[in-house]
């Protein structure tokens, strides 16, 4: 077997401001606040979709050629240094796929639907995964069978997350709860990194169906 070259392996590194949590935690907070960082996609597409796409598809290129240099054994400051923090055990050694689907998911939600349907599908990443992510690690006891670990916890976090969102976007508790109970399911299905476009292109072709003007 050939051995992994030490600069190849995600190294553990201390998230400022969470001291006072495990290591798991620190990196479930800092890598789901870089999740969640992307409901802005929403206000940024409404001022402008095409700078906001070019944006999204920038970012997920110059992220992957950063990752391919790092595989490589060569390490891109910034961009290497936010990789280690928010990386979990099982990227050890391996190319970090969540933040190439996230952007990934955030840019076909908004190729596939229109408004309002495209920011559920965005927050719906935002807040039910990353929410659900969170309060799952914290704390989630009871795990559901066949999910891959995913939690009652989590679970409820993700349905409370986006039927409050979707509440606030269109005032139809009916609606909501039909959006949060899909994108609690869609979230709970063990897809790995997949669930960054899994979730948004799910819950957006619903919510394309149910707020149609």
């Amino acid at each position: 077997m050939d051995k992994i070259s030490a600069s190849t392996v995600v190294r553990p590194v201390r998230v400022r401001g969470f001291e006072g949590f495990s290591r798991e935690l620190q990196v479930e907070f800092f890598r789901k606040g870089i999740h969640i960082f992307i409901a802005v996609v929403p206000f940024l597409a409404s001022l402008d979709i095409t700078l906001t796409m070019a944006i999204l598809g920038a970012g997920t290129i110059i992220y992957t050629y950063a990752e391919h240099l790092r595989i490589q054994g060569r390490e891109i400051a910034l961009i290497s240094a936010m990789t280690s923090a928010a990386s979990r055990p099982r990227d050890m050694g391996r190319f970090v796929l969540g933040p190439v689907t996230l952007g990934l998911g955030a840019m076909i939600a908004l190729l596939l639907y229109p408004e309002p349907a495209a920011s559920v599908a965005i927050y719906a990443l935002a807040f039910g995964d990353g929410f659900s992510s969170i309060i799952g690690k914290m704390v989630g006891r009871w795990r559901i069978p066949l999910t891959g670990g995913k939690t009652l916890a989590g679970s409820a976090a993700c349905f409370s997350a986006v039927f409050l969102v979707v509440l606030r976007l269109t005032g139809k508790p009916a609606v909501a709860a039909l959006l949060g109970g899909a994108a609690t399911l869609l979230e709970a299905l063990p897809t790995g990194d997949l669930d960054n476009i899994l979730l948004p292109v799910g819950t957006g072709f619903l919510a394309s169906q149910l707020l149609v003007h």
